[in-house]
């Protein structure tokens, strides 16, 4: 009689010897349930501590990607100090708006695909490989947006092959866009927009492309009650991250709190902050 491999304590084959190179395809085979999106909800409307506004914007020799710090639930504020922004390999970062329990834990599963992968293939994915993976997770996860618990993150990194940092934007059903520039996700996302619109320039220094999105981001709070501008007094800056040629780098505290604090000093003056010029 074969030995049970739960009893002896070992591994079944077909976990040591992985079919394919996706660890979701494995996890759908072996424990589905696993899954965000194949989980059972509860009837009626479910309250769940929403992210909200992520802004990313390119430079020459880079892409900044960044996000503020508040989770909202209906009206009132869930928490004040929510980290929005991941890395996802050494050469990419994810920023997450919706439902914040979800969003964290599909960006866990994204870090560990491409690690899977990697330790696979021996290789990494391009940056078009991984932006299409985390397509497939959000797709993944559509019965649960239908039901007001969507994921749209915004998903950056370094494009070895063409060597220039890039910016890929979702639909709730997986849809994948690359903007060019600048882009925003999230409740605040029309208010950073509009403020990236008229302040960003394809030649930014990389300390330029981290003033315009915390700028952006200060300008959706402005007038997005569910985006959290920079808090003073609790010391609770928005989470600026750089992803260079180098790899992935998030700024200190120190630097992004010294960021935010230049900007708001600048708004003491001018509260609607820096003006475009009319030609």
């Amino acid at each position: 009689m074969e030995a049970n491999p739960r009893s002896t304590g070992r591994l079944p084959a077909a976990f040591l010897t992985p079919g394919s190179s996706s660890f979701l395809d494995f996890l759908a085979d072996h424990s589905p349930e696993l899954l965000p999106g194949n989980r059972k909800l509860p009837e009626g409307i479910i309250e769940a501590p929403h992210g909200t506004t992520i802004v990313a914007a390119t430079f020459p020799g880079g892409v900044v990607l960044a996000g503020d710090r508040r989770a909202t639930m209906g009206n009132m504020i869930a928490q004040r100090d929510i980290e929005k922004v991941f890395p996802a390999d050494e050469y990419s970062a994810v920023g997450i708006a919706g439902t914040a329990g979800l969003a964290v834990e599909m960006v866990k599963l994204f870090q560990l695909e491409l690690e899977h992968f990697e330790k696979v293939e021996g290789a990494t994915l391009s940056l078009e490989g991984k932006a299409n993976r985390l397509s497939t997770m959000i797709r993944g996860n559509l019965g649960m947006a239908m039901q007001g618990l969507a994921v749209v993150p915004l998903f950056a990194g370094w494009d070895e092959g063409k060597e220039k940092g890039r910016i890929f934007s979702y639909d709730v059903t997986g849809g994948r866009s690359e903007e060019h520039g600048f882009a925003a996700t999230g409740s605040g996302s029309i208010f950073a927009r509009g403020s990236m619109k008229k302040l960003y320039r394809a030649d930014l220094t990389e300390e330029q492309a981290t003033t315009l999105v915390v700028q952006a981001l200060y300008d959706a709070a402005d007038d997005d009650s569910a985006t959290g501008g920079p808090d003073m007094a609790r010391r609770i800056f928005p989470i600026v991250t750089v992803i260079t040629d180098e790899g992935f780098r998030r700024l200190s505290e120190a630097e992004s709190s010294e960021l935010a604090r230049s900007i708001t000093e600048r708004r003491l003056e001018q509260p609607d902050g820096p003006r475009a010029a009319l030609l």
